[in-house]
């Protein structure tokens, strides 16, 4: 189970605790919120193993605007 999880330094864990609370308190599960955190730290650490931008802009790039189909 704890396989999938990414080690993180000491002041990351802390980052990701804090969220988590917030998370709590504007109202989401204590699994919700942990889920959540987890799975953008996931992201993150997807994207910076790829050396891509940090940015949500980035995947609407992905599909290579004139590669792939006609439209005249």
């Amino acid at each position: 189970m704890f396989s999938r999880m990414p080690s993180l330094t000491h002041q990351q864990q802390q980052e990701a605790v804090e969220q988590i609370q917030q998370l709590m308190q504007q109202g989401w599960s204590s699994a919700e919120a942990i889920a959540h955190v987890a799975e953008e730290l996931r992201k993150k650490r997807r994207i910076e193993s790829l050396n891509l931008p940090a940015s949500d802009d980035y995947s609407n790039d992905s599909d290579g605007g004139d590669a792939g189909g006609g439209g005249d």
